[in-house]
């Protein structure tokens, strides 16, 4: 029996937990703790963090968990961390560097647990370098679906150098927040094979595991050739893929923080979805005959503050406005596509906290189980199924920008259907379509990736939507497709401990995933609201084309 810890340090907040692997390679999560980290949100677009903080969380739960889990630091043979793709500044010491153009200046002090020195993944500022980037055409831009996006790094560095140069003339490590916490746990610098082709435009376009390497030529042309000297050292020179080895493990300091034992080996990082996609994957539950199909036919439904809907492939599909083909991003040797929403746990709390019952809703306890309660007692009230509710009411989710297919950060979201009604019930309806969008939303993401060849067969979900139940059911019926839920449910904390397995054993995540497994249950479509949900999809993709049309209408 060994034990292995596993950080996610999501948008807001950190986690750790213990996972126990059993003989016959049955794994299972000990213990989770959670800390909340601060979102600094100025201006409309603005996302930022603190990098000192998010680390002293990390701390703080790796030694709670490891309590809580009633083992001892010798139990621990290995760490591995994910975290949200958000660009980390530090100076030439490596201390943290402010980023935050209203605080550069009372923000100075690096010691100082506010220092903003994030920019976050959903910080929309650099839209117009976005712009700039697309413009050039570059080909490495086909594998990011055809056009880079606001959410990656290379937008965001490029607007640190045009906006704020005294501290760009500073800087001393660009890095991906999953790489700056390996750095922090080893002292090691090295990057993940992950965060750099997904986000930073790195060049694997060989589709080899030995010959990637960051493209002089793109920096050039997008005014970063500035990066490029002494071997791309603020980008970072040493690549690695997920789970392989970090440095000589824990450092001596970051042991003594973490009450664990020096050279405890640290696992190359991911991405916290593509680790909750590798969570995902050694789910294998008894009643669905499809667990034994390729991988290639599972679509891997990450849903927590956004949403990513991940796919792998032995060969590489162009999807415009599907991020990817990204080679060896997840599963080594395979080809990644990942299409995305940005807001959809997101929204959800934005359409219930700005409804006038949003109110009335708290005193009633736990709001999803009041709704899916009101939901199920409107539905008989009106002789109808629940998903016949919102017949008059149509959404469109794209409150913050489409990430894909559109590719298009300038969308908004609609609302088709409004009343004067602003009671707990008219709540409880706007709640059930605004889900419905969302999924129609990944019906439409999945059309495209199977239009360009993917046969997916069966949806593996992860992240705090699952604990939503009408939403998983929903995802169901929608797509008409059976949905699978870990039995391990923190498929993110349990994908980030698997990298930490992979460097305690020195195999890779290939070799990791033949040999661990866990339960799971299986969520079959209701074939009935068929009919009905493909006259939804059709408004939601006519809203779509509608708001594409007054846009250019008031262009003139």
């Amino acid at each position: 029996m060994s034990h292995y810890v596993g950080v996610d340090v999501g948008t807001g907040s950190v986690r750790a937990a213990v996972l126990k692997k059993e003989e016959g390679g049955l794994v299972k999560l000990l213990s989770t703790s959670v800390k909340a980290i601060t979102i600094y949100n100025d201006c409309a677009n603005n996302f930022e963090q603190s990098s000192q903080e998010i680390w002293a969380a990390v701390v703080s739960t790796i030694t709670q968990v490891i309590k809580t889990s009633s083992i001892s630091p010798h139990d621990v043979k290995g760490i591995g961390f994910d975290a949200t793709c958000s660009l980390v500044a530090l100076n030439k010491n490596f201390d943290p560097i402010c980023i935050s153009p209203l605080h550069k200046d009372k923000n100075k002090k690096a010691e100082r647990e506010d220092c903003r020195n994030i920019i976050m993944w959903m910080d929309h500022r650099a839209t117009q370098e976005t712009e700039l980037i697309n413009q050039t055409n570059h080909s490495l831009l086909q594998f990011v679906g055809g056009a880079i996006s606001v959410e990656m790094e290379m937008p965001k560095v490029l607007w640190l150098k045009k906006n704020l140069p005294e501290q760009w003339n500073n800087i001393g490590a660009l890095m991906d927040l999953p790489d700056f916490l390996t750095y922090k746990a080893t002292g090691a610098t090295s990057r993940s094979l992950c965060s750099l082709v997904c986000k930073w435009a790195y060049d694997a376009s060989k589709g080899s595991l030995t010959d990637h390497h960051w493209n002089d030529e793109f920096l050039t042309q997008i005014g970063l050739a500035d990066l490029i000297t002494d071997n791309h050292a603020k980008l970072g020179e040493e690549v690695e893929a997920p789970g392989e080895a970090v440095g000589n493990g824990l450092s001596v300091s970051a042991a003594e923080e973490l009450g664990l034992l020096p050279g405890t080996p640290v696992g190359t990082s991911l991405i916290d979805a593509h680790a909750g996609g590798i969570g995902m994957l050694i789910c294998r539950p008894k009643d669905l005959s499809s667990c034994s199909v390729s991988v290639e036919n599972k679509l891997g439904l990450i849903c927590g503050t956004s949403s990513c809907h991940m796919a792998v492939s032995k060969h590489p599909a162009y999807i415009p406005g599907v991020w990817g083909p990204y080679f060896s991003a997840m599963v080594p040797g395979m080809w990644l596509n990942e299409g995305g929403q940005s807001a959809t746990g997101k929204l959800i709390d934005h359409i219930l906290e700005t409804h006038p019952a949003y109110s009335t809703l708290k005193e009633c306890g736990e709001s999803f189980s009041t709704l899916s309660t009101l939901i199920e007692q409107l539905a008989i009230a009106k002789g109808v199924a629940e998903y016949q509710l919102t017949k008059d009411l149509h959404v469109y989710p794209d409150f913050h920008g489409n990430r894909s297919p559109l590719a298009n950060p300038d969308m908004k979201g609609m609302i088709c259907g409004l009343s004067l009604d602003a009671s707990l019930n008219s709540l409880a309806v706007l709640y059930l379509a605004t889900l419905q969008s969302l999924i129609y939303g990944t019906k439409n993401i999945l059309e495209e990736m199977e239009v360009k060849g993917y046969d997916i067969s069966t949806v593996y979900m992860c992240g705090g939507l699952t604990k939503n139940q009408l939403f998983v059911q929903m995802t169901a019926d929608i797509l008409n497709k059976p949905v699978v839920i870990s039995d391990e449910q923190e498929s993110v904390l349990v994908g980030a401990a698997l990298l930490g397995m992979c460097a305690s054993e020195r195999k890779s995540l290939t070799e990791i995933l033949e040999v661990v497994h866990c339960g799971g249950t299986v969520y079959r479509p209701d074939v009935g609201s068929q009919p009905y949900h493909c006259k939804k999809y059709l408004v939601f993709k006519r809203m779509c084309k509608d708001q594409l049309a007054y846009t250019e209408m008031m262009k003139s």
